[in-house]
């Protein structure tokens, strides 16, 4: 199915089936992130081990500040400075996070850390908003397979299988970095 409402896609996520939908750089695949078995079947499209886990994707920092309270206050402010003080055109930072008990152990696969990215692309954060609070975000494609880069790509890997939010990719050209928070490492240039 294909939808242009926001709404729709947001109660797409709420009835515990996944979306395909368009992010900073390329089309992701996302569900509600407390609904395991809506987790287990975008592991099962992309054909993904649970031990990678996987990235929380927030239309705004409140959806997010539980994860940010026992940071070290310089870093707090990196983060948030990467969330906020970027353009359109910048890539996106996603960081590793120390979890609190709000995150299943799903999501954060063999690790103690949850990956999270406050966005600045338009359609993501109407979705994330519509949907109150933050929502699964991992590439759309099958494990080994490019990331989708256009909603024909993503329909091609997945078929009817799924419900796709229609929209414009945003202005990055590569999928966000991802930085160890409290370590400073990089984990993805």
């Amino acid at each position: 199915m294909l939808t242009t409402s926001v709404a729709e896609a947001a109660q797409v996520l709420q009835s515990g089936h996944v979306l395909a939908y368009p992010t900073e750089a390329v089309w992701g695949l996302g569900c509600d992130p407390y609904n395991e078995l809506a987790f287990l079947e975008i592991l099962r499209l992309k054909q993904r081990p649970i031990e990678k886990g996987v990235i929380l994707l927030a239309g705004q920092i409140s959806q997010v500040e539980h994860l940010l309270v026992d940071l070290d206050p310089n870093i707090r402010k990196q983060v948030l400075d990467s969330w906020t003080e970027r353009s359109t055109l910048d890539r996106a930072t996603t960081w590793l996070l120390p979890a609190d008990q709000n995150i299943p152990e799903w999501i954060k696969g063999q690790h103690t850390q949850v990956a999270v990215r406050v966005t600045n692309h338009p359609l993501c954060i109407a979705l994330c908003n519509a949907f109150n609070g933050f929502i699964v975000s991992t590439s759309a494609n099958p494990a080994g397979s490019e990331p989708a880069r256009s909603l024909q790509q993503a329909s091609q890997y997945f078929g009817s299988e799924l419900t796709y939010l229609n929209g414009d990719l945003g202005l990055s050209h590569a999928p966000s970095r991802i930085i160890d928070a409290v370590t400073g490492s990089i984990m993805r240039e």
